[in-house]
């Protein structure tokens, strides 16, 4: 018998994973906080030109170059709004990239268990990152996919050399 209470990462898996939840147009959505590195204020980017306009820029962080997405801008074809809750969030993209999203009211964190979000039933081929939803008493909550994120144009555009940039 395994005794959680000697063993924090156990317990802590019994408990649920972890999520960050921030918001995109009024709508709450999380990600598996596994797959973050790092949550920053908002910072100044470089544009990268002839992107998608869902693709804000290039950040320098740390020696290493971050392509950065604006995921409201990506979802529902509006920026992020400039608040003091919108954070620059790096996260592991497919284990090997250092990816920037950015998330408006990206301040709180719920654990539960992965099994609680449900697949809605609806197949949306143009946005695979859409994953499964969870119900609360605050509404739905929709988990993002990260590896999912990025079309393969637009991936050779913001990782041409694939192996040449690694998660720190």
């Amino acid at each position: 018998m395994t005794d959680l209470h000697s063993n924090p990462a156990a317990a802590a898996s019994a408990k649920g994973t972890l999520y960050l939840q921030f918001r995109l147009n009024q709508q709450r959505f999380a990600l598996d906080v596994r797959e973050v590195i790092e949550v920053l204020p908002r910072r100044p980017l470089k544009p990268i030109a002839q992107a998608p306009a869902w693709v804000a820029g290039i950040l320098a962080h740390r020696g290493v170059l971050v392509p950065v997405v604006d995921l409201s801008a990506l979802s529902f074809a509006q920026p992020a709004a400039e608040r003091a809750s919108t954070r620059l969030v790096l996260v592991r993209y497919r284990h090997e990239q250092v990816l920037g999203l950015i998330l408006e009211q990206a301040t709180e964190t719920l654990r539960c268990m992965a099994q609680e979000f449900q697949p809605y039933g609806l197949d949306n081929g143009e946005a695979p990152y859409l994953g499964p939803v969870r119900q609360d008493a605050q509404g739905l909550l929709q988990r993002i996919e990260v590896d999912d994120l990025l079309t393969d144009s637009v991936r050779e555009l913001l990782f041409p050399n694939a192996t040449g940039q690694g998660v720190p």
